[in-house]
């Protein structure tokens, strides 16, 4: 595969194919496996991500890129074959999460910027030589009553673009995620305030990535779709959150950038699912439009597995159900009869 910036990003927008998001930190993928009674160790939590990553149909057919966590990065799998050289063997991308997490914004209650750029040129260099060939980074946007600020919109804007500049530097694509909550601790605005918000994030990245020279034909950039707060007594249709999404990237995001891979968020399976494949039916995208699901893609496969050696031909088979019907959303034709028929 070409080493280009412009060609890694064109190959993780590929139609019908999306990323999977199997980039939990320790702390979370903890969570995930207590949730099914199975206790965090180094081994469980490379069973899991192994099942996943052996997934044939999936991996070839609809996953085109892999966020991983260090620790998975390095792991190899039970039978001494590197993760990263499983993904590599499906034909998709594997990538690295390199943010070190949302730390409190000094002087902002409430609010926060995303650490981690010191010593990430050395760090990214690193996973270069260990296979990685993307990243991700979250800035973490909250809506409340007096909330966001200007100020934590730029800090996590120039963040954002400064590990943008470091990944392309390095040879590797970034995804910029900067991630406006649908769930954070109110989460009761309506549609038309995440629309607003949305955009003005949007916009004060795509300064920041142009102020730093960011390539834009070799980044993805991985955003909130605009939905209201899930605590919103009016909920959105199907089809007003994908009008007022499209609406709000046109606005905002540059031709130039060859995909966008939606967050899940706070939204189930199937609202993620049929939200991607409303906007994919817009005439006239000048971007792929795609899935970078993490719990969305994972959940049924997690609880179908169970931690049991004997259900991991169903954990794979839950995962490529929704790693299809995601694949179909991609393409606009996702429909719910498919969804029952699977």
């Amino acid at each position: 595969m070409s080493e280009r910036l412009e060609d890694i990003a064109k190959a993780m927008v590929l139609p019908g194919q999306g990323i999977l998001a199997a980039d939990e930190s320790t702390g979370t993928i903890k969570k995930r496996l207590d949730s099914i009674g199975v206790e965090s160790t180094a081994d469980t939590r490379r069973d899991y991500r192994e099942m996943l990553f052996r997934t044939e149909d999936a991996m070839k057919n609809n996953i085109s890129g892999v966020i991983l966590y260090d620790e998975t990065l390095r792991q190899s799998a039970k039978d001494g074959t590197p993760l990263v050289e499983l993904i590599k063997q499906s034909g998709a991308v594997p990538g690295i999460k390199v943010d070190t997490g949302a730390k409190p914004l000094a002087g902002f209650d409430g609010e926060t910027v995303t650490e981690g750029l010191d010593g990430l040129r050395d760090r990214l260099a690193e996973y270069y030589e260990l296979g990685a060939r993307f990243a991700k980074w979250r800035g973490v946007i909250n809506i409340a009553e007096n909330r966001p600020s200007r100020a934590s919109i730029v800090a996590n804007a120039h963040a954002l673009a400064r590990y943008a500049s470091l990944c392309q530097e390095a040879g590797i694509v970034p995804i910029v995620e900067p991630e406006v909550l649908m769930d954070g601790p109110d989460s009761t605005h309506d549609i038309n305030r995440c629309f607003s918000v949305t955009l003005e994030t949007l916009q004060t990245t795509f300064a920041a990535l142009d102020d730093l020279d960011v390539n834009l034909e070799g980044m993805i950039l991985k955003p909130n779709m605009i939905v209201p707060g899930i605590n919103c007594p009016r909920q959105a249709s199907v089809e007003e959150v994908a009008e007022k999404t499209v609406l709000c990237l046109k606005t905002a995001v540059p031709k130039a950038v060859p995909g966008i891979a939606f967050l899940s968020g706070g939204q189930t399976e199937e609202q993620a699912t049929a939200h991607l494949s409303e906007m994919n039916k817009s005439p006239d995208l000048p971007w792929a439009l795609t899935f970078s699901y993490g719990r969305a893609l994972q959940a049924a496969a997690l609880k179908a597995w169970g931690g049991k050696t004997e259900n991991v031909a169903a954990g794979q088979r839950a995962f490529a159900h929704r790693a299809k019907m995601n694949g179909l959303a991609a393409i606009g034709t996702w429909t719910e009869t498919q969804e029952a028929a699977a």
